[in-house]
């Protein structure tokens, strides 16, 4: 196995968040599970974007899925994407809101 480097994984960790739709996604299933037909309606791109974007996030652990019958369900990861995402959503709210605002004045 390939040695990965602490560097390596911050980079793929923080490309992953940086998408706009795994945001989305990820904000959405922060309300609850939701299966890929919701969340394609929700975030409003098609569903093999939404499913891409699922697979990248599974693959990061960011969230899980769990087959119901012919649908799959997607659940966030609560022990660690649902905390990341609400510290996420309040520094956001908090600080980079006001930083667009000044960076748009100048």
């Amino acid at each position: 196995m390939k040695y990965v480097t602490p560097d390596e994984a911050y980079d793929y960790f923080l490309a992953t968040l940086s998408n706009r739709n795994r945001i989305k996604i990820l904000n959405l299933l922060l309300e609850g599970q939701k299966n890929v037909t919701e969340l394609t309606k929700a975030v409003g791109v098609d569903q093999s974007t939404i499913s891409n974007n699922l697979a990248r996030l599974k693959s990061c652990g960011f969230v899980t899925m769990k087959p119901n019958g012919k649908e799959r369900i997607y659940i966030i990861n609560k022990e660690t994407t649902e905390p990341l995402m609400r510290l996420i959503n309040i520094h956001t709210k908090k600080y980079c809101i006001e930083c667009i605002k000044r960076d748009k004045k100048k």
